[in-house]
C-alpha cells in the first residue's frame, strides 16, 4: 500500500528546485524560438509573475508523485531508475497530453517540441534527484 505521507520531503523540495532551475535555463536559452512558436510578442503575452508561482506549485506536485510512485513501481529506486520512471511518465502522460491539446488548439509543432522537451527534462531531473535520495520514500510500516 502506498502511504501518501511516507515520502522524503527534502528530495521532493530539491527535485522541485532543480527542475525549476532547469526550466529557467531552458526557456532563457530558447526564449526567441518559444515566442515565435507561440506566435506572440512579450507585450501580447503580458502574464506577469504568476506563471512562475504556478511552475513551482505544479513541479512540486510532479516531484511528489514521482517520489511516491517510483518506489511502488520499482521497489528500490536508483538514480537511473528514477530517471527511467520520469521518462516513462513523460511518454505515457505528458507528451501525449501536450500533443493532443496542441493539435486541437492549432498550435505549432515547434511549441510542442520546446515545451515537451522541457517537461521531459523536468521529470528526468526530478527522477534523478529522487533516486539520489534512495527513492524519496520511506518504507511504510
Amino acid at each position: 500500500m502506498i502511504s501518501h505521507f511516507a515520502v522524503n520531503w527534502l528530495a521532493v523540495v530539491l527535485a522541485t528546485v532543480a527542475s525549476f532551475a532547469f526550466g529557467a535555463a531552458w526557456y532563457m536559452g530558447l526564449s526567441k524560438q518559444w515566442m515565435a512558436a507561440l506566435g506572440k510578442t512579450p507585450a501580447e503575452l503580458n502574464v506577469g509573475y504568476t506563471p512562475f508561482i504556478w511552475s513551482v506549485v505544479v513541479e512540486f506536485i510532479m516531484a511528489y508523485f514521482l517520489a511516491l510512485l517510483a518506489p511502488a513501481l520499482l521497489g528500490e529506486v536508483t538514480v537511473l531508475g528514477g530517471a527511467i520512471v520520469g521518462a516513462h511518465m513523460w511518454l505515457g502522460f505528458v507528451i501525449t497530453t501536450l500533443i493532443l491539446n496542441h493539435r486541437y488548439e492549432g498550435l505549432k509543432w515547434s511549441l510542442t517540441i520546446i515545451d515537451g522537451l522541457h517537461l521531459l527534462g523536468v521529470l528526468v531531473i526530478q527522477g534523478v534527484v529522487i533516486g539520489l535520495f534512495a527513492g524519496g520514500a520511506v518504507p511504510a510500516a
